[in-house]
């Protein structure tokens, strides 16, 4: 079992966001801003869906991975804390989903 974490990930996308766009994947995707960055998450999301659909655990778990770092990647360029988005599923789960979710205004 693996130790690393999201927060890992987090801090390796800040440490990355400071590089050159030549050097860095993360740090070009930061330099083209949050429309660039979001797009590339959306691309991502749509593939995890496909991967899931067709069943194929491997492609779904590397395809889980790009996501996750896309989301981070977003969260970065909009300057978001993933210990806020942490907080948030905390408090989401201090009753059942569906109860949640009825709760939610409209």
């Amino acid at each position: 079992m693996t130790t690393f974490t999201l927060t890992d990930l987090e801090r390796i996308v800040a440490e990355r966001a400071k590089a050159s766009p030549e050097e860095s994947w993360t740090a070009k995707l930061v330099a083209a801003g949050p429309e660039r960055a979001a797009k590339k998450l959306g691309e991502e999301a749509v593939e995890t869906v496909i991967a899931a659909v067709k069943g194929d655990r491997d492609e779904l778990i590397a395809e889980s991975a790009d996501l996750l770092y896309h989301l981070l990647v977003v969260l970065r360029v909009r300057d978001v804390a993933l210990r806020d988005v942490l907080s948030q599923l905390e408090a989401r789960t201090v009753r059942s989903g569906l109860a949640e979710r009825a709760s939610r205004p409209e």
